[in-house]
């Protein structure tokens, strides 16, 4: 099959571009399609968060929870998996503590590995060339609010 822009597709359930793929949420450029098991949580005021500055969160219960953590930058806010690339660990050993001294990108505490805020993109240390796992973020009413899976 051919998706809608050209490229094959291993997808057999027919869908308009406007849908994307029913199998792994892939859609047209710019189009975020939620995964039909995430869970939407609060994780707080935006004006409440430093700038630059971090907060963590969980979604689900038990022993495997996702694990994540949002970023402001200015007016904008980003989220990732609270995961190395490079070992699969948690990349802070203190809460909320996700940043360099000077705030400019993500490091991961045990090996160095330095991130793009912005992107998730490793560019330098253990992990170059990977990226971290985006999670979906919004702001409604100044409230951040993520989505994510119930468990990692």
């Amino acid at each position: 099959l051919k998706t809608w822009d050209g490229r094959t597709s291993f997808c057999s359930v027919p869908r308009l571009p406007s849908q994307g793929c029913c199998c792994c949420s892939k859609s047209r450029p710019g189009m975020k399609l939620p995964r039909v098991n995430d869970t939407e949580v609060r994780v707080g005021r935006f004006d409440e968060l430093d700038d630059p500055g971090c907060r963590e969160f969980s979604i689900g219960d038990g022993d495997w929870p996702f694990r994540g953590f949002v970023i402001r930058q200015g007016d904008d806010i980003f989220a990732y998996q609270n995961f190395c690339v490079h070992v699969g660990h948690p990349l802070n050993w203190s809460p909320n503590r996700f940043l360099t001294k000077d705030g400019a990108a993500i490091i991961c505490a045990s090996h160095g590995a330095t991130y793009e805020i912005e992107t998730g993109h490793c560019f330098a240390g253990p992990g170059f060339g990977k990226s971290l796992r985006k999670v979906a973020v919004t702001v409604r009413d100044g409230v951040v609010f993520v989505s994510g899976p119930n468990s990692m």
